[in-house]
């Protein structure tokens, strides 16, 4: 019975530093440019966009297509800059674990 009741602590302990580190990531940004800096997007560590920049010079009305690409291109690498990020900690905190996907 005490081996499950340290595996119920290690687990409380482990759940409860998750928190902290997500609480963390929070906090932190992701930041991406497409078209050589024209386009800039910010994506938090909650892994929702924050911000997106555009320098007025790509504002084309002739090309609206282009500057859409780069809108998504900018968000795109942003986002997975952010998931990137809360993978790498939150591998830290389950490395060693054996348990699958985490």
């Amino acid at each position: 019975m005490s081996n499950m009741g340290n595996m119920m602590k290690q687990a409380q302990k482990m759940q409860k530093k998750m928190a902290e580190v997500q609480k963390e990531l929070s906090l932190k940004t992701c930041e991406a440019s497409a078209g050589g800096g024209m386009v800039t997007a910010v994506v938090n560590g909650d892994v929702k966009l924050e911000s997106i920049k555009i320098d007025p010079s790509v504002v084309d009305p002739a090309d609206v297509e282009m500057l859409e690409d780069l809108i998504i291109a900018a968000v795109s690498e942003a986002t997975k800059r952010a998931q990137d990020m809360v993978n790498d900690e939150m591998g830290k905190i389950t490395s060693g674990l054996g348990i699958p996907g985490m």
